[in-house]
């Protein structure tokens, strides 16, 4: 009889008990539900049992990996409520989920169904019926060409392209009532776990609204955010001018030798992109600063070097600053709950400081900028002068861009702001996102290993950290920008894998950031690999990688 430690204390059972079944006896001791756990410091399945002694912790809907559970089984769901629906056309009729929109997911209808609140609602009902229901969702390991040919029976034609690329010999495949699909993560045990949700028609498709990770225990209301929605449903439409809207489809071009003109237009789409803001600033006559903000490695030092090249090929004059200048002393940096610095706050930055400076530029007075010094953590003067001329535009990069207080002291018609994001619109396949905050940590890994020397193990031990403070000082003044703008390029990750592989490999077993990194190892190699050549000198790519033309 196994012996398992448990919140201090030990307990035994009986060999072969479900870590479902152990969870339900500590259930009430958690406000949210259990919905993982870990053993001896592996992450594993409610389904799965208990083979030996070892300590035993839970993961509930409030934890990032129990939240991430909730919504892939509700993602299932929702795939399994559409084909209930659609009968016998079920093998024609298919969903595609494209990206996150706050709470909800947005997903795409395909086939001859028509996409309304009827349709809405029908899937709702089906949903609930489905949790009433409690149906077991069972895990199984087929061979790979075994599985291929499971969802080809199933008309999913992505999954047999993404799996052509898959150097390993098995998938784990997922039935829910007959019902079979992958999904790239851990999933909840039945159906029944799922007990939040609503469908709703939107803009030609439909959201999946479920609870959020920091109150999984309610339904919010969905806010819409047409602007945000309306840079990812490009990124979407560019993919689909080169034929690429998932992995496999991208892999497909990559081996049949199409990777270079794919690259150039991407590469054009987002210069035109970057060229139409540039555009809307001089049509602006008042405009003298433009505040670039958004979290971290989303590309604002690339993006603010092109828009000003293109700024440049409109007759004026622009010049960039970095906020961070504008950084207090060192021994007045706020500290975190750990006594930590926080740089991420914006009572780091001397705000007196910078409005005082920009208002003095607007009065046409000349000032002499500052310089602020990473190592002896001091702000300094080299002589730096500048004076606005009629021509001359300041564009002013800083996570704080967006936030009223930074420029409330500023005349608001010489101001333009724009909020710049890694929005991802590659799926792995129809049923599996690319979470855009794992391609910017990707990034920041490359970057930071390349410029700060840190490890890949430093960068993910400080992401939690980082992620909350975008949630804090960023994510909720994105609503403030005149503009968004999407630094993603469609084949990135096909380039960033051979950088991010070998930093990958090196957290090893024993470190407490191992999970995470073989988890972003998995993902990657669902990628064919590209080299740099074909990527341009002023790509966004080239602030991460390295080989660009700018300074960073």
């Amino acid at each position: 009889m196994p012996t398992i430690m448990i919140r201090g204390a030990k307990t035994q059972y009986d060999k072969g008990v479900t870590y479902e079944t152990i969870a339900k006896d500590f259930q009430s001791k958690y406000k949210n539900r259990i919905a993982l756990v870990y053993f001896n410091g592996k992450m594993r399945e409610l389904h799965r049992k208990v083979s030996g002694d070892g300590v035993l912790s839970f993961i509930t809907t409030g934890d990032s990996s129990g939240h991430k559970a909730y919504s892939r089984t509700a993602s299932m769901m929702l795939v399994k409520a559409l084909s209930n629906i659609a009968g016998d056309k079920s093998r024609d009729v298919h969903l595609k989920f494209e990206f996150s929109l706050g709470n909800a997911s947005y997903c795409s209808v395909f086939g001859d169904i028509a996409v309304d609140e009827e349709l809405a609602q029908k899937l709702t009902e089906e949903m609930e019926h489905l949790r009433d229901s409690n149906i077991p969702i069972i895990k199984k390991t087929y061979p790979i060409d075994d599985a291929i040919e499971l969802f080809r029976r199933q008309g999913m034609k992505d999954k047999e392209k993404l799996f052509q690329y898959r150097r390993s010999s098995t998938i784990n495949v997922y039935n829910m009532d007959g019902y079979y699909d992958y999904f790239y993560g851990y999933m909840l045990p039945s159906t029944g776990y799922v007990d939040l949700f609503k469908v709703k028609a939107y803009e030609g498709g439909l959201l999946l609204i479920l609870p959020t990770q920091d109150n999984p225990n309610e339904l919010e209301e969905w806010q819409e955010q047409k602007s945000l929605f309306d840079q990812l449903i490009m990124g979407t439409r560019w993919g689909e001018l080169v034929d690429i809207s998932t992995v496999g489809d991208l892999n497909e071009q990559i081996c049949a030798g199409n990777i270079s003109d794919m690259i150039l237009v991407q590469e054009a789409l987002q210069e035109r992109r970057i060229g139409d803001i540039a555009e809307m600033i001089h049509a602006r006559e008042s405009v003298k600063l433009v505040m670039v903000a958004g979290p971290s490695s989303s590309g604002k030092t690339t993006f603010a070097h092109r828009l000003s090249i293109q700024l440049r090929s409109f007759g004026m004059r622009p010049h960039i600053i970095s906020m961070d200048n504008y950084f207090v002393n060192r021994d007045k940096t706020p500290v975190d709950e750990d006594g930590n610095y926080n740089f991420e706050c914006l009572e780091a930055l001397d705000l007196e400081l910078f409005e005082d400076d920009m208002c003095d530029l607007l009065d046409g007075e000349e000032i002499e900028m500052p310089s602020f010094d990473f190592r002896s953590g001091r702000r300094v003067y080299k002589g730096n002068t500048m004076k606005l001329g009629p021509q001359d535009v300041l564009i002013i990069e800083g996570i704080h861009g967006l936030n009223p207080r930074t420029t409330q002291e500023l005349p608001q018609e010489s101001i333009f702001k724009v909020y710049i994001s890694a929005l991802t619109s590659l799926n792995v396949d129809e049923h599996n996102r690319i979470p855009s905050t794992d391609v910017r940590l990707i990034r920041r890994m490359i970057r930071d290993a390349r410029t700060r020397g840190n490890t890949a193990q430093m960068t993910i031990g400080m992401w939690k950290k980082v992620r909350n403070g975008e949630e804090e000082y960023i994510f909720p003044y994105q609503a403030n920008a005149d503009v968004v703008f999407n630094s993603v390029l469609i084949y990135e990750l096909s380039i960033l894998k051979h950088f991010a592989e070998p930093l990958l490999f090196n957290i090893h077993q024993n470190q407490p950031e191992y999970y995470e990194a073989k988890r972003l190892l998995k993902f990657l190699d669902y990628f064919v690999g590209v080299d740099t050549e074909a990527v341009p000198k002023n790509s966004l790519c080239r602030e991460f990688v390295g080989g660009g033309c700018f300074p960073l």
